[in-house]
């Protein structure tokens, strides 16, 4: 048997790894370390074979735990994710990595410097119908691009630490990178503050990549329907992702524009199709549950995470530039290279 596991923090999401944790790593899952008394006692009826305890330095002390999972809230990721690397132990940070480009380079650096795992949280890139999509654009059955917009909204849950894009945002912004292959070029974004005059609470943030590709992505914790869809239009068809949709998270439209010659006056003609639409078989598999597996087989392997550390330095590029144009009524914020 190889090296166990360690999970940090027993809060909002933890739960949801703890239960994959369990299944997968089964009695290498040797620790889970939560500050609350309350949570510690929580988890300990659940998990009576796992040792629960607030003493994360004995925790990365121990020589017989070789990977630490992160989830815990977000501006204790980057320092966390550091003590564990610095312990020499492969770590999982849920998203976002950092809430700055910095801390999520050097952590990045500092996982390929030691040799070791860093992976990050975006669960989306794991989900059937989200990899179906880049199956479908890569094959290039839909065409060219032309532009994505996504929508997640609800009504909650509503944070004072962060807004609501450093919150949700990081899932859009992951799940554009994935099916463009590329990071944005620059950001625009606009928000407002309705719920409370700390962080803005709702946000419309649109991304420039490469070939002119456009992307608007609507982030909101007061909204009155659960929604998360993200839909891609290309050239020739359009995808939808619905993840509320259980009869079908993914349908192929074959729609679209098609120009035609230049009439007598020289000006362009354009024929509608509004074809079938198609609802594709897709996997019943937990993202969550594929998403650890791969850690795992990395932690056992060396194999390189499909979405490692400069994965989500990238996305907090992002998320990073978004505040900058935030702060900036809107203003283009250029996106750097991340390396």
């Amino acid at each position: 048997m190889t090296g166990g596991f360690a999970q940090i923090g027993f809060g909002y999401w933890g739960p949801n790894l703890a239960r994959n944790l369990g299944t997968l790593a089964g009695p290498r899952w040797r620790y889970l370390v939560d500050l609350s008394p309350e949570r510690r006692e929580k988890a300990a009826s659940l998990y009576p074979q796992v040792n629960v305890t607030d003493d994360l330095d004995a925790v990365l002390a121990d020589d017989q735990v070789s990977a630490v999972i992160v989830a815990t809230p977000a501006a204790s990721h980057a320092p966390l994710a550091r003590r564990a690397l610095a312990a020499g132990k492969h770590v999982f940070v849920e998203k976002p990595l950092a809430l700055s480009t910095e801390d999520a380079v050097e952590l990045a650096r500092t996982a390929d410097e030691k040799g070791v795992t860093l992976m990050v949280g975006h669960t989306f890139e794991f989900n059937p119908a989200v990899r179906a999509m880049k199956e479908y654009i890569d094959s290039g059955e839909i065409g060219e691009v032309l532009y994505l917009h996504s929508q997640r909204l609800n009504l909650g849950r509503i944070q004072s630490d962060i807004n609501a894009f450093w919150s949700i945002g990081p899932h859009d912004v992951s799940i554009a990178n994935y099916l463009l292959g590329s990071s944005p070029q620059w950001v625009s974004a606009r928000g407002a503050r309705y719920l409370n005059d700390t962080v803005d609470d709702v946000m419309f943030v649109t991304a420039s990549y490469p070939g002119g590709v456009l992307v608007h992505m609507h982030v909101s914790w007061l909204d009155p329907s659960k929604t998360r869809r993200t839909t891609v239009v290309g050239s020739k068809k359009m995808l939808v992702y619905d993840d509320m949709d259980q009869d079908g998270r993914l349908k192929i439209f074959d729609k679209g524009a098609d120009r035609l010659d230049p009439d007598a006056y020289g000006a362009y003609q354009y024929r509608l199709r509004d074809g079938a639409m198609h609802v594709p078989s897709l996997p019943m598999v937990e993202p969550l549950s594929t998403e650890l597996r791969h850690f795992i087989e990395c932690v056992d392997t060396g194999r390189r995470p499909d979405v490692d550390g400069w994965n989500g330095a990238r996305t907090v590029a992002v998320l990073e530039a978004v505040d900058r144009s935030l702060h900036a009524d809107g203003a283009r914020i250029d996106i750097g290279t991340v390396q």
